[in-house]
């Protein structure tokens, strides 16, 4: 349609001549204003036409284009151009008049120099850590190696570093003293490792000098210690020494015990303790004890439940012991491990206390522990002796459902308990996991599978089992055997 009309405008003004300039430029004016401007910021400006390539013969491309144009049709062409370039240039200068600011005509000409001036303010900026890597957030299968820097240590250096707390060699040595004939000192061979040692270390040399029955040589290691202004004052080594010492009955103890008490450090008071214990000297530690309370000293409850254990055996004693489980009871803050508590279990079971035994073993569990197979089976065995058998069943199947391994001790209560309530059954098949377990039947299995079976009227199982026991090296006492022969009559 443009064409048509540039095409009729043009021949109209080439007719009419001069009177024809009015309606060209009326014509332009239109064709001008009847196209659209494009808008100043484009978002993907047009490109200007590039020239064309060198490379490509333009002779041929001309030949096979498409037939001239008329005329008039390229006159109207060329106006229209220049006209639309004229608007163009109009534009382009609007546009560009902008002034520039100092700030940026610096930042312009900076890029020119070197380095950006930066604005005051904060110039260490933290740049933001980059964001995680899902790949490298994904944990691997198998764990790195790690790759440790290959340094070149010196030997001296690594044995100084590592040495000082080595058991092997801490025994070593307690070894290279015990070697050594009468006459000779300690220091031959203390001097010589000497560099080595550090606080603490000759703790487990003095420890095993007294397992070796050498308390002089623990005692003369001790005052080698002192000597030395780097590894004394320490009362580890004090501490074994004095364990060491009153263990072997070489200990001088003091008269006035409270004064003692109130000037010796924890750990050598309770050494003291477990030494005069191992020793046997249990009226001393007893008195030990006693003064150490007056001075309102606390000891470690371990300490304690050593002393009960050796009280508790000699019936004489068991004032004593009650005495004891009295003061840790009142105890606010109460910490003993498994062991302590196991003993204090068979303790009670030998005094007859099973109401301790219960209150102990649910205090042990209501604060978060798991009993083992040594609690549970001490526990078996103190309502047994209680002839409580039906609460001491219901253990049995609390060690069953917890997936306990039961042990040789553990598999001889339960079939004493099976065949206190007269269940046969249940006894053999524990007696059969028993040997399943790949354990040997002791001589009181025997003796409760014999009566079990006497009792169920089994004459042939009772045979079977005797030939068994005699088999493994056991003698039935008289009873077992005049209850077969009576059986059998």
């Amino acid at each position: 349609m443009d064409s048509i009309v540039s095409a009729t405008s043009v021949s109209s003004i080439l007719v009419k001549g001069n009177g024809g300039i009015g309606c060209q430029n009326t014509m332009v004016h239109f064709k001008a204003n009847s196209r659209r401007r494009p808008p100043k910021n484009l978002l993907c400006p047009r490109r200007a036409k590039l020239p064309p390539n060198p490379a490509v013969n333009q002779f041929f491309n001309n030949k096979t284009s498409a037939p001239s144009p008329p005329f008039t049709d390229l006159i109207s062409s060329k106006i229209f151009q220049d006209e639309h370039e004229e608007i163009h240039a109009h534009d382009y200068t609007k546009d560009t008049d902008v002034v520039w600011d100092s700030d940026e005509i610096e930042a312009i000409s900076s890029l020119f120099q070197g380095r950006i001036p930066q604005k005051p303010g904060k110039l260490n900026r933290e740049r933001p850590l980059p964001l995680p890597l899902p790949h490298k957030l994904r944990p691997p299968r198998l764990p790195n190696p790690k790759i440790r820097p290959t340094t070149v240590v010196s030997s001296r250096a690594l044995l100084s570093k590592q040495v000082y707390k080595r058991p092997d060699f801490l025994i070593g040595l307690a070894r290279e003293i015990r070697d050594l004939s009468p006459e000779e000192n300690v220091s031959k061979v203390l001097n010589r490792w000497g560099p080595f040692l550090q606080k603490g270390s000759l703790s487990l040399t003095i420890k095993e000098l007294g397992h070796m029955g050498l308390p002089d040589r623990a005692l003369n290691t001790f005052c080698w210690a002192q000597e030395q202004h780097r590894l004394f004052p320490d009362d580890r080594v004090l501490a074994s020494t004095v364990e060491v010492l009153s263990r072997n009955h070489e200990l001088k103890v003091a008269v006035n015990l409270e004064e003692f008490t109130k000037l010796a450090s924890r750990g050598v008071l309770e050494a003291m303790m477990r030494g005069f214990i191992r020793g046997g000297s249990l009226n001393l530690a007893w008195k030990l004890l006693v003064a150490a309370k007056k001075g309102k000293r606390m000891l470690d409850p371990s300490v304690y439940v050593k002393l009960i254990l050796e009280l508790g055996k000699n019936p004489d004693k068991n004032m004593l012991v009650l005495t004891l489980l009295e003061e840790l009871g009142q105890r606010e803050a109460l910490k003993l491990n498994q062991q302590d508590c196991t003993t204090i279990v068979k303790v009670c079971t030998r005094l007859g206390k099973f109401e301790i035994a219960e209150k102990l073993y649910s205090w042990y569990v209501e604060s978060g522990h798991e009993p083992s197979i040594v609690m549970y089976t001490a526990l078996v065995h103190s309502r047994y002796s209680d002839r409580k058998y039906r609460e001491a069943l219901s253990l049995v199947w609390e060690m069953e459902s917890g997936n306990c391994p039961f042990d040789l001790p553990a598999y001889s209560v339960v079939i004493k308990l099976f065949v206190a309530l007269g269940d046969l059954s249940r006894a053999v098949r524990y007696f059969a996991k028993l040997k399943e377990a790949g354990f040997s039947p002791t001589y009181n299995v025997y003796r409760n599978m014999i009566t079990i079976y006497l009792v169920s009227g089994r004459l042939a199982k009772c045979k079977e089992i005797y030939k068994e026991a005699e088999n493994a090296g056991f003698m039935m006492d008289k009873q077992i055997t005049s209850m077969l022969l009576q059986a059998k009559r």
